[in-house]
């Protein structure tokens, strides 16, 4: 599968590509004839053996990465054009509150970051959720609208989806079906379609809403929910 090239050449980042999501998002990037390179940076990388069949791997570049180290990770060294961020956890894998917003938040921020070059046309794309809100009482929702602030704060092209919830979503806690396999899969190809396109570009199909958060320092971002997240993956040939 490929995308039509918008600005052939440019580079992506992506964060949390072993993830249900990210594994997907990878290949898509891989595929697009819009990247000619592609770095997977995270605790652990994709295995070698798990990309054998995969289209575009030539283009991979794997950074095993230490989050706690992010000013020694050289993500900023590598002057992406686009980075995705699919990076994310539960409370209860991660052991405590502290810890899940631990991952789900700081590292997050601070990943992009350590990848900002200063190029005022270096786009992020973020897989939030459905109901993010920093001001909600719900310790998840706070925290993934925390998070897109945050982005906000370090990047003036911003693209934020907020799907269903899936965070649970090929990690054998239960059985699941392919209806939600699917959602993943078209998920990730609306991810990586956005990444090519940036806000400026988006496709109408996206039914993407532009929210101004009106608070001092936030760009105003564009957010995509399951509508506009099939009707991009409709995009993709």
């Amino acid at each position: 599968m490929s995308v039509p090239a918008l600005s052939p050449s440019e580079s992506v980042l992506l964060i949390g590509a072993t993830g249900a999501t990210g594994k997907n998002v990878l290949r898509d990037l891989l595929a697009s004839n819009h990247f000619s390179r592609v770095v997977e940076a995270g605790r652990r990388v994709t295995p070698a053996e798990s990309l054998q069949d995969v289209t575009g791997k030539e283009k991979l570049t794997q950074k095993t990465i230490d989050f706690e180290k992010l000013e020694e990770s050289g993500l900023k060294d590598e002057k992406v054009d686009a980075i995705v961020i699919v990076l994310g956890t539960t409370k209860a894998k991660a052991g405590s509150a502290q810890a899940f917003e631990k991952i789900d938040r700081e590292y997050i921020i601070n990943a992009a970051k350590a990848a900002k070059t200063g190029d005022p046309k270096q786009r992020i794309v973020y897989l939030s959720s459905m109901g993010a809100n920093a001001n909600s009482s719900f310790l998840y929702a706070r925290c993934k609208g925390l998070t897109e602030q945050g982005l906000a704060a370090l990047y003036s092209d911003c693209i934020f989806f907020r799907p269903g919830l899936l965070k649970e979503a090929g990690r054998g806690e239960r059985r699941l079906t392919e209806a939600i396999y699917g959602k993943c899969k078209e998920l990730a190809k609306a991810i990586a379609l956005a990444a090519a396109q940036g806000s400026a570009n988006l496709a109408p199909e996206a039914l993407a809403t532009k929210e101004d958060p009106q608070k001092e320092g936030l760009s105003p971002y564009w957010v995509v929910t399951n509508k506009g997240c099939f009707g991009l993956s409709r995009l993709w040939k």
